[in-house]
């Protein structure tokens, strides 16, 4: 299976995000932003060792998830600047539609918040701390 079948399944099945293990077998990620991709790494790290992914829109705090699980190709709808250049420091392979300067956030007047959060992390191992810390706090505003 290729990143073009990947990107196939991901557009017609309307998922977030498709996971191809280096096993072949595939994952489908259907919730937007990073959660899928943070409890991936967070309870299965393996997972994305050495795996194929196909996305809709990747933003730094993405891209610093996928750094940290040892993916190495990525094709992306969307792709941020900031994330580029973690990916390419990290020497993964990734392909776009369209390059935007931020990810914006869902009502479209900001930046996104992990994009902004993570903005001013060096490291893909900086950001991390800061990514599972957006998740609890939102987790938290969630249950109320």
């Amino acid at each position: 299976m290729n990143i073009d079948d990947l990107t196939k399944i991901l557009h017609e099945n309307k998922l977030s995000c498709v996971i191809l293990k280096k096993d072949g077998s595939l994952i489908q990620c259907h919730r937007r932003g990073v959660i899928d991709l943070f409890e991936l790494l967070r309870d299965v790290p393996a997972t994305l060792n050495g795996a194929t992914i196909a996305d809709k829109v990747v933003g730094r705090g993405a891209a610093a998830l996928m750094v940290l699980g040892k993916i190495t190709r990525l094709h992306t709808d969307v792709l941020s600047r900031p994330a580029l250049e973690l990916l390419q420091q990290a020497e993964i392979e990734t392909t776009y539609d369209t390059l935007a300067e931020n990810i914006i956030n869902r009502t479209g007047d900001d930046i996104c918040p992990v994009e902004k959060l993570t903005s001013q992390a060096q490291t893909a191992q900086e950001a991390l701390p800061l990514i599972e810390q957006f998740i609890k706090n939102m987790t938290k505003q969630n249950m109320k």
